[in-house]
């Protein structure tokens, strides 16, 4: 059961953009330890943070779709209502407004430095918007927001936690001991890679769609991505990442999938060459995400079940983020 109390207690914040679809990457980065940390924490928030996701143009239509979409995903992943806040972060205004009071705490330079924002502004012809070189501060507002003291996050958020936990203790010597300094919680799995070039993560953006596994893939989607998952000369199955990272990275899908160790899958697979065992890989995903694909399905059929839950969530997120809002408020000398 949720609990709205949090003195001296653990709580922990994540949020994902509405993308719509989750790849495996996703699921076994993020997902799989959501759903592990609502079990062993009694507050525990997840945020669809629609807010960062209009730092890429999006039609209004889909992204509201892809905010239900996620919803639905998440539920059928194994996220539980009843036992964490989901819920989306436009519908509790103090994340902008605290956003803003952050940022006026953080200098350009800190932000300029993060490789991030170069690749990404970069990608966008160096005119990318205010929005995308200031999500970091609102990430920031995100977590302290709800007094956070945990955040799971990938490598590749570090450096932004890192941002989030100077703000807060800057804020704490100007105005007084107020926000936790949140700790990480880092994924312990293996990075996902693309299929089509395992020197890189397996991400949505990726420009060969063959290169990325989504969830919900048809059987036959994932089959012949497997199959034409690019590996090397050598038929053995081995994992060596350095040397062999195609093939390593079959074999940690394999495993992420199975539950089994490295060691364990690569013993299990002597014997066999690489093209066979794209198929038995293949297959284990199958038996994996089938029946969260035909949940997702279900769930996306009942769009007020959706509505429900996001409202559900966004009403004890505003009764959390108000009342230390309002002390926010009070220190800053806005009352």
């Amino acid at each position: 059961m949720f609990s709205l109390q949090n003195s001296g207690m653990d709580r922990i914040f994540s949020g994902i953009q509405p993308t719509g679809k989750l790849h495996l990457g996703n699921y076994f980065g993020a997902i799989q330890n959501w759903v592990r940390l609502q079990e062993e924490y009694n507050s525990v928030l997840y945020s669809i943070v629609d807010l960062h996701a209009l730092t890429i143009p999006r039609e209004p239509a889909v992204l509201r779709q892809s905010i239900l979409d996620t919803t639905a995903t998440l539920l059928a992943c194994g996220i539980n209502p009843e036992k964490c806040l989901l819920f989306q972060q436009s519908q509790v205004p103090e994340h902008a407004e605290l956003g803003w009071i952050l940022g006026c705490l953080t200098s350009m330079p800190r932000i300029q430095s993060f490789p991030q924002w170069k690749v990404k502004n970069a990608s966008q012809n160096s005119e990318g918007t205010v929005g995308l070189f200031t999500y970091p501060v609102l990430q920031a507002a995100d977590i302290l927001l709800y007094k956070s003291t945990h955040v799971p996050v990938g490598e590749d958020q570090v450096l932004h936690l890192e941002l989030a936990r100077d703000i807060a203790q800057h804020f704490n010597k100007k105005y007084g001991n107020f926000f936790p300094v949140p700790k990480a919680i880092l994924s312990t799995t293996k990075k996902i890679k693309s299929l089509r070039d395992p020197t890189a993560k397996m991400s949505k953006s990726d420009p060969q769609k063959l290169g990325t596994l989504n969830i919900t893939d048809s059987p036959e989607e994932i089959v012949l991505k497997f199959r034409k998952a690019v590996t090397d000369f050598t038929s053995e199955v081995t994992y060596d990442p350095d040397s062999r990272p195609g093939v390593s990275n079959l074999v940690t899908i394999h495993a992420a999938v199975t539950g089994l160790s490295i060691k364990e899958v690569v013993h299990q697979c002597i014997g066999l060459d690489t093209a066979r065992y794209k198929g038995i890989v293949a297959e284990a995903v199958i038996q994996k995400f089938a029946p969260i694909g035909n949940e997702i399905k279900r769930l996306q059929e009942d769009k007020s079940h959706l509505e429900k839950v996001l409202q559900a969530g966004a009403e004890k997120a505003k009764e959390l983020a108000s009342l230390v809002y309002q002390e926010i408020r009070r220190l800053v000398g806005f009352q």
